[in-house]
């Protein structure tokens, strides 16, 4: 039977919502390891707006799940519909969305907190003892959710420390590895953590499918 996925998008734009490049060469790499997925998203508005050719923030108002729904193509649903029962596992797209609209991270630290809706999807596939994957910046979600969780984020040396302050076990690895917790089900890949190209995203983005698929 075809393996199903739910996918988290935090937006669009990796300086306020998901990296759009790790969201398509993921949608690209489950396509190729014939695994069919949903989107999901927040429907509330997004911390701010960042304007991407500045890198300034900007005055307005968005909704993340308007703002994922680019990326989708329209083809995304409130997170709030998520049935974990109906999926084999879950994927976490990076960006700074991740930290700043289905977290605080961006603003707390290591004191943050993870969205309320969020939380409860990514603890019940935790509970459930289903697949989960995560790349970039969303591994820092891992110790609220998971009892001693091993991962990575590439070689960050601040946000590595948060994660081990906060019980988990941060591995650093190359941009194109991934970090394998077989006791949790958890794989994980720097992304744009420390990709310097899109094709060096796509190695590590399509290992981590292919672990995951194995997993599954």
């Amino acid at each position: 039977m075809k393996k199903n996925i739910a996918i988290i998008l935090s937006g669009c734009g990796y300086l306020d919502g998901a990296e759009i490049n790790e969201s398509v060469l993921t949608m690209l790499a489950l396509e190729e390891a014939n695994i069919s997925y949903n989107i999901f998203s927040l429907n509330k508005n997004q911390h701010h707006v960042v304007n991407h050719q500045t890198g300034d923030e900007e005055q307005g108002v968005r909704n993340i799940l308007v703002e994922s729904a680019r990326i989708a193509r329209g083809n995304i649903q409130d997170i709030k519909e998520l049935e974990v029962k109906e999926f084999d596992g879950i994927i976490v797209i990076g960006g700074f969305g991740v930290a700043k609209n289905l977290s605080n991270f961006a603003i707390l630290g290591e004191k943050y907190s993870i969205d309320d809706d969020i939380e409860k999807v990514l603890s019940q596939f935790k509970e459930q003892q289903k697949a989960s994957a995560y790349m970039c910046i969303s591994p820092v979600l891992l110790p609220k959710i998971y009892d001693k969780p091993t991962c990575t984020i590439g070689n960050d040396a601040d946000t590595a420390s948060i994660i081990e302050n906060l019980g988990g076990q941060h591995i650093e690895v190359q941009s194109d590895q991934v970090c394998i917790d077989q006791k949790n089900k958890i794989i994980t890949t720097p992304a744009y953590m420390l990709c310097g190209s899109i094709l060096e995203a796509r190695k590590g983005i399509s290992k981590l499918v292919s672990e995951f698929k194995q997993m599954l």
